[in-house]
């Protein structure tokens, strides 16, 4: 299955009007560390964000040799890595911790500027469908002109109401911006795969390797994707119990950026987690495992990111004999 299904691309817009009459990406703005939830503390976001977890490291085994693996993405072979001590947040970033952000810097995001994001069909406002873009070989996607953080489905639409939910329409740069101003990082795919896990070796899940039900993961639910039986979007950071490290929503609800390249010689950045529209019959990414990508760019309505600290040294330390 094409890695285009789960998180479309710039390239995929094809002659999507711009609102804004952005052309390329604008230079990033530099900005002062508020090392909100990072190192030092004190600066703008100090007291903004809940302290993050401390996990200790050690050795787990990373990847899946599993059926369900899609060879393409580059799960496997299971491996054995160590990681080093590092810091992450329970949550993904919310729309309340990015909102503080943008509000004390001006930043303005990747999909402000190119002026469209990409929206899923079933979700996209009335206003917004007026001048979308399909995204050929997916057209569940659409590129929605003047769709971002603060209006997820397009015009006439608003973010106020879920501030509590994972900030969508965030790029990979945006997703640094707001790292280098709240004194954090990205987690490594490493990092990302041990917190995941949550102790748990070899599990398909977060929780184990019983199925993903509504208690357990937020993903799409009836036939993907024009029949839904539950509503279709975010849910709440911590809508749902954590896993055995404390964290939230670690598979479904939102893709999350990583630190990495997504393989050698690319520019693509790995995603890890599977979201809101994850499913079964076509796209089972939400597992700990599992992966994707997108150019750091990209912005789409079911993408986010969770931050990290510390140290990120990791190494591999051998193949798993079985």
């Amino acid at each position: 299955m094409s890695r285009r299904c789960c998180a479309p691309g710039r390239s995929d817009a094809l002659g999507v009007p711009s609102a804004s009459g952005a052309q390329g990406r604008a230079a990033l703005p530099v900005l002062d560390h508020g090392h909100g939830h990072g190192e030092h503390g004190g600066g703008p976001a100090a007291g903004a964000f809940e302290p993050l977890l401390t996990l200790h490291g050690g050795v787990f085994r990373m990847g899946t040799e599993d059926d369900d693996a899609f060879p393409d993405d580059g799960e496997g072979p299971v491996r054995t890595v160590e990681v080093a001590p590092f810091r992450i947040a329970a949550t993904a970033v919310s729309h309340a911790e990015f909102r503080a952000f943008a509000d004390a810097t001006g930043y303005r995001t990747e999909a402000e500027r190119f002026g469209y994001s990409f929206v899923f069909r079933g979700s996209v406002t009335a206003q917004g469908r007026e001048r979308a873009e399909s995204v050929p070989g997916a057209d569940w996607w659409l590129a929605v002109p003047d769709a971002w953080h603060r209006q997820p489905e397009g015009p006439g639409s608003r973010s106020d109401d879920r501030l509590d939910h994972p900030v969508t329409h965030v790029s990979w740069h945006d997703a640094q911006a707001y790292c280098a101003w709240s004194g954090t990082r990205l987690p490594t795919e490493a990092e990302w795969e041990y917190a995941a896990r949550g102790g748990l070796d070899q599990a398909r899940h977060p929780w184990g390797d019983e199925p993903p039900g509504p208690e357990r993961a937020v993903i799409f639910r009836g036939t993907f994707p024009d029949h839904p039986t539950s509503a279709v979007g975010t849910a709440p950071v911590r809508s749902h119990a954590p896993n055995g490290h404390g964290l939230h929503h670690a598979v479904g609800n939102v893709w999350e950026w990583t630190a990495d390249l997504f393989q050698p010689g690319s520019p693509a950045r790995a995603l890890r987690g599977g979201s809101h529209l994850c499913h079964d019959s076509y796209c089972n990414r939400y597992r700990c495992s599992a992966r994707t990508s997108n150019t750091p760019d990209a912005s789409t309505g079911h993408t986010g990111f969770r931050v990290a600290a510390g140290s990120s040294l990791e190494r591999v330390s051998g193949l798993d004999p079985a």
